[in-house]
């Protein structure tokens, strides 16, 4: 079985998701939280699948989920998910700000 591992940052960014989206609609703040859970899993299965981003950083890939960007790197037993973002953001600035 595949599996992942959040960053401090990845945890954090889940909370923000979260609260963003509670204020407006409860229910779908639950399930959107759970399709991206749902979303790490799938990405942990067949990580290299999934775009990579060299040019953000070496070994770097992305999945998207709705506007969102999952950025993560493959490690040797596991993923590691680094950031969850909004698509919006500045990629190489979230990147370049991110600690490893």
């Amino acid at each position: 079985m595949a599996r992942y591992r959040l960053t401090a940052d990845a945890q954090r960014d889940l909370e923000t998701i979260r609260e963003y989206i509670l204020n407006d609609n409860p229910q779908r703040a639950v399930s959107f939280v759970d399709e991206l859970i749902a979303r790490f899993r799938s990405l942990a299965e067949r990580p290299m699948s999934f775009r990579g981003r060299d040019e953000l950083s070496p070994g770097l890939r992305s999945a998207a989920h709705g506007n969102y960007i999952i950025l993560f790197r493959p490690e040797q037993d596991f993923v590691k998910i680094l950031r969850v973002v909004h698509g919006a953001r500045n990629l190489p600035r979230v990147v370049e700000d991110t600690p490893e």
